[in-house]
């Protein structure tokens, strides 16, 4: 009994914390998107559903397979499918190859500032990168003779939200690459030495000795880029403002219309809870491996 008031002792001051700033403001935000002129009902989550304004809309499945809008949450899911396989891959991919690389950790410091610059500035990037007259990706394919992609990416539907997707590799791949690195260096060096021995390749050590090896690290990495993924919102407000013509909204961008154009805050507080709940399942997945890990 001693030892579980000296525990909650010690843990009372993160416990109070959480209560004042993560509790408190769900439970605010859950009763605000209950809140109609009607009284208390779910009309808020069935007008955010049913929305079909293309920059608000969250599911427009008779716009495919045509270019976007195709609805922001929509938007998410092919965010990612294209962005957290790359990025998980290339981050693993890039750790093993460095380690065999002079000059490794000037390597990963550059490939990291993706993640030190604020996302806003990385939204401003990306729209440059993608730019017809300054931008180098517009300028490769003109140069290539691909006409159709030499343009300014962020201006027309059919591009928009794959230029976000590409640009957004590069800031989160430092990411992955780090979590990976950290994982390899870790590995014991026999296992390596034992796979050399017995005749095995550099790609062969690295798909059955050491992706298997990591296979936590890469959950990790898995996890938190699909986190990164579902409430992404500086990139697009930054790159786009989910334009043109909604092509690029994102969950996180509908809530901000919703309190900061609309003024409506039970639609806002409604999609918030939305996402959410989504959020969740990945993070849920995570606590379970590490608590299954610890125990």
């Amino acid at each position: 009994m001693r030892e579980i008031k000296h525990a909650l002792f010690f843990m009372s001051p993160g416990l109070i914390m959480i209560a004042i700033f993560v509790i408190t403001p769900i439970i605010g935000t859950l009763y605000i998107s209950f809140v109609t002129d009607n009284g208390i009902g779910l009309d808020n989550y069935a007008a955010v559903i049913s929305e079909s304004s293309p920059d608000k809309a969250l599911i427009k499945l008779e716009d495919m397979p045509r270019p976007p809008p195709w609805g922001a949450l929509i938007h998410n899911f092919v965010w990612i499918a294209i962005h957290l396989p790359l990025t998980t891959f290339l981050g693993l991919i890039l750790a093993y190859m460095l380690k065999m690389v002079y000059g490794r950790s000037i390597v990963k410091s550059i490939m990291f500032i993706g993640m030190v610059i604020p996302m806003v500035i990385g939204g401003l990037i990306i729209r440059f990168m993608f730019d017809k007259y300054i931008g180098i990706v517009p300028r490769l394919f003109g140069f290539l003779g691909i006409t159709m992609l030499d343009k300014t990416w962020t201006s027309y539907p059919d591009t928009a939200l794959l230029s976000l997707i590409l640009g957004s590799i590069w800031l989160w791949t430092g990411f992955s690459l780090t979590i990976h690195a950290a994982a390899i260096d870790s590995l014991p060096q026999s296992y390596i030495e034992a796979a050399k021995i017995d005749g095995a390749s550099t790609w062969q050590i690295f798909y059955k000795v050491v992706a298997p090896s990591v296979r936590s690290a890469t959950l990790t990495v898995v996890v938190m880029t699909m986190l990164w993924d579902l409430k992404i919102f500086d990139i697009v407000y930054a790159a786009t403002k989910g334009g043109p013509g909604g092509s690029s909204t994102v969950l996180a961008l509908v809530m901000w219309l919703y309190f900061a154009r609309a003024l409506d805050y039970g639609r806002a507080a409604a999609t918030a809870i939305i996402l959410t709940l989504l959020t969740l399942v990945p993070a849920t997945i995570f606590i379970k491996r590490v608590v299954k890990r610890s125990a």
